[in-house]
């Protein structure tokens, strides 16, 4: 089961997504040392979906999953346009120093915020990993413990060497971290719009 847990929380932790986009934006912008906190986001908001999965354990209703799905797609194209319009500012307007001691708190909600509406999490806590927790949960409280710390130590790992290979290559230079920066931007865009036409259909 552990080893199980493990597997899932680095797949999770390496599978593109929302949230990998938002700490691809952030380790670009402000650097690895002032993004690498991002990587504890899902402790902080994953509590939501883990608890609302495991209450519906069986499968969550299509209406609130479309309701993610809009918010989510909403946020995502939301954040792409604002990074797109962080890359078109002239460069005495603002830099990434004097951003970032007022980036680091609002970063790190908002990565959560992006978690929370996440769709695919859901899913996956709801088909996937509430079944396994609720039997281990079954079997006793220090069972299900430890499935959850075998869970989140890869996948808080994961989140903390993608920081650090974004921020090795946002150091290359500005050239380097502008084409991040808009690598990001187009991320948030394609899967803003992915959510977006998914719950409109």
């Amino acid at each position: 089961m552990l080893i199980q847990a493990a597997l899932l929380g680095f797949s999770a932790g390496a599978s593109p997504g929302p949230f990998q986009a938002v700490l691809l934006e952030r380790a670009a912008r402000v650097g690895p040392r002032r993004a690498l906190h991002l990587a504890l986001v899902p402790l902080a908001s994953d509590a939501p979906t883990v608890l609302g999965s495991l209450l519906a354990v069986s499968g969550l209703p299509p209406a609130f999953l479309w309701a993610l799905q809009l918010l989510g797609g909403a946020l995502l194209v939301w954040m792409g346009a604002a990074t797109l319009r962080g890359l078109w500012r002239p460069a005495g307007e603002a830099t990434p120093a004097a951003e970032a001691p007022r980036a680091r708190p609002t970063g790190f909600w908002q990565a959560a915020l992006v978690n929370l509406l996440n769709p695919n999490a859901w899913l996956f806590w709801s088909l996937v990993g509430a079944p396994l927790l609720a039997a281990a949960l079954r079997d006793s409280p220090g069972r299900a413990a430890l499935f959850l710390a075998a869970f989140y130590l890869p996948l808080t790992a994961t989140n903390a060497a993608l920081v650090l290979v974004f921020g090795a290559v946002g150091k290359l230079g500005p050239r380097a971290a502008r084409l991040l920066g808009a690598l990001s931007a187009a991320a948030f865009l394609l899967l803003g719009l992915s959510q977006l036409l998914r719950a409109v259909r």
